[in-house]
C-alpha cells in the first residue's frame, strides 16, 4: 500500500497559520492534498496536525467534496514533532512506528502547484528496478557561484572566460521540497526520507518556489493563476465552435502516445561501425525511418533521440529529420525521460521509447510503450511490450511508428 503524508503544524513564525491561509482561493494544505487526492498510485492520504484549527479547515473542505478527498484521514501530531527545531523525519517516524503501510510519499504542503500527475510520474520512476527512493526536482540553467576564504568569487559550474549559450549549457537539478518517495522499511532502517538508490522525478520550473516568505507566496499565487489562464482556454471557445472542431478533425488527431523517443545505434541503424579509408566513421541510416519521423511530426507527436554516444553525426542526421530532441552522451535514460515528461508536461506512460541492448531496459519498462528490434538482446526482448520484425537499420522506427499512428 502507498501513503501520502502530509505533515503541517500551526506554529510557523514567517506567516502564521500559512497552511490554512488562503491561497488562490483555498488553504494552502488543500492544493497538495488534491494532488495526492488526484494521484492514482496513492492509496491513502493521512495529514497530520499538531493544530485544531488546521484539522477542522481540512476536514471541513474533504466533507464538502467526499467524492474526491474520500481517502484522506486527518491525526494528530505530537508536539514533540511539530517544534522549530525539530526535522520533518521525527514525523515522519513516528507515523511510520503507529501505521502498517508499503511506501511513503512525503508531501509538504508549501508546494501549491504539485498535481497528481506529478506524483503519479514520482511513483513511476520509484518503480524502476533498483530504486530505494525518489526526490522531486526542476532543471535549472544557472551559473553558480561561491567565495573562497578571501572572498573572492569562483565559478562552479562553468568556465567564464567560456561562457556557453543557455541552450548548450549542462543542467542541473534543483530540490523543490514538493515531495520524497521511499518504503516504511527504509524510512524506519536510516531515519532518513532518502536513502540507497536515489532517483529524480522533475516538475516544471514554475514548481521551484517553495512558501517560506510573503514574498514566496506572492510570486506562487501569480503562477496558479496563470497555470490556471492556461488550462481555461479551451473553456473559453464557444460551444458551437468546439463542434465545428470536433466534427471536422478525425480521431486519430489525438494520439495515444505523445512522445516518441529512440536509441540511436541498433534501432535507427544496423549497430555496425564503419570506416573510410581516412579514418571516418560512418552509419547506415534507413530512408524508411526518416518518412516516420515526419509523419510523428505532422501528427503533433514529440519526436527523441537519446543515445549514449556524443557524435557529430548522430547530431547531423537528427537535424536533417528535423528530430525535436537529440540527448546525447546520456548515462541515465529513465531520468532523460523523465526531465522530458515535465518539459513537454505530458505522463511517462504517453512515450514511446525503442531500444536495442542492456542500457535500454529501465526505459523500455518505464514508459508506457517500449520496444525493441528483432536483433535485440534477449534481456530486452523479453520485456518489450513490442519486438519488430525488422532488424536494427532496417525500417525499426517505421514499423512503430506506423502502429503507433494507427492506435
Amino acid at each position: 500500500m502507498n501513503v501520502a503524508f502530509i505533515p503541517v503544524r500551526g506554529g510557523s513564525k514567517s506567516i502564521p497559520l500559512k497552511n490554512i491561509k488562503e491561497i488562490h482561493g483555498r488553504p494552502l494544505v488543500y492544493w497538495v492534498v488534491a494532488a495526492a487526492c488526484d494521484c492514482r498510485s496513492i492509496d491513502k492520504v493521512f495529514v497530520a496536525t499538531d493544530s485544531k484549527d488546521i484539522k477542522i479547515c481540512v476536514e471541513k473542505f474533504c466533507s464538502e467534496d467526499y467524492d474526491r478527498f474520500g481517502k484522506v484521514k486527518v491525526i494528530d501530531r505530537s508536539a514533540a514533532s511539530a517544534t522549530d527545531t525539530a526535522s520533518t523525519e521525527t514525523a515522519m517516524i513516528e507515523f511510520a512506528k503507529a501505521h502498517k503501510f508499503d511506501n511513503i510519499a512525503l508531501i509538504q504542503a508549501t508546494s501549491p502547484m504539485l498535481t497528481g500527475a506529478d506524483l503519479d510520474n514520482g511513483f513511476n520512476a520509484f518503480a524502476v528496478k533498483d530504486t530505494d527512493s525518489v526526490l522531486s526536482v526542476v532543471p535549472q540553467k544557472r551559473f553558480i557561484w561561491a567565495l573562497d576564504n578571501e572572498g573572492n568569487a569562483i565559478p562552479q559550474n562553468y568556465d567564464f572566460k567560456n561562457r556557453p549559450r543557455r541552450q548548450d549549457f549542462e543542467e542541473y537539478y534543483v530540490e523543490n521540497g514538493a515531495f520524497y518517495i521511499t518504503s516504511r522499511k527504509d524510512l524506519l532502517a536510516t531515519g532518513c526520507r532518502l536513502s540507497g538508490n536515489i532517483r529524480i522525478s522533475l516538475m516544471s520550473e514554475d514548481t521551484y518556489y517553495e512558501i517560506d516568505e510573503p514574498s514566496d507566496w506572492t510570486v506562487t499565487e501569480s503562477l496558479m493563476a496563470k497555470r490556471d489562464e492556461s488550462e481555461d482556454t479551451d473553456d473559453k471557445v464557444p460551444a458551437s465552435d468546439k463542434a465545428a472542431e470536433t466534427s471536422e478533425t478525425d480521431e486519430k488527431s489525438s494520439p495515444k502516445y505523445k512522445m516518441f523517443l529512440t536509441d540511436c545505434d541498433g534501432c535507427m541503424t544496423d549497430g555496425g561501425m564503419y570506416y573510410s579509408e581516412k579514418g571516418d566513421e560512418l552509419k547506415k541510416f534507413n530512408t524508411k525511418d526518416g518518412v516516420a519521423f515526419r509523419l510523428l511530426r505532422e501528427r503533433g507527436i514529440i519526436t527523441g533521440v537519446i543515445t549514449g554516444e556524443d557524435v557529430a553525426l548522430n547530431k547531423r542526421r537528427c537535424e536533417k529529420l528535423k528530430i525535436d530532441v537529440l540527448a546525447p552522451g546520456c548515462t541515465d535514460k529513465v531520468a532523460c525521460i523523465n526531465r522530458l515528461c515535465a518539459t513537454y508536461k505530458i505522463k511517462p506512460e504517453e512515450v514511446v521509447y525503442i531500444g536495442d541492448d542492456i542500457g535500454d531496459k529501465d526505459a523500455i519498462e518505464f514508459v508506457g510503450f517500449g520496444c525493441c528490434p528483432a536483433d535485440a538482446v534477449a534481456d530486452i526482448r523479453a520485456v518489450a511490450a513490442l519486438v519488430t520484425k525488422a532488424k536494427g537499420g532496417e525500417g525499426v522506427i517505421r514499423e512503430v511508428a506506423d502502429m503507433i499512428l494507427d492506435l
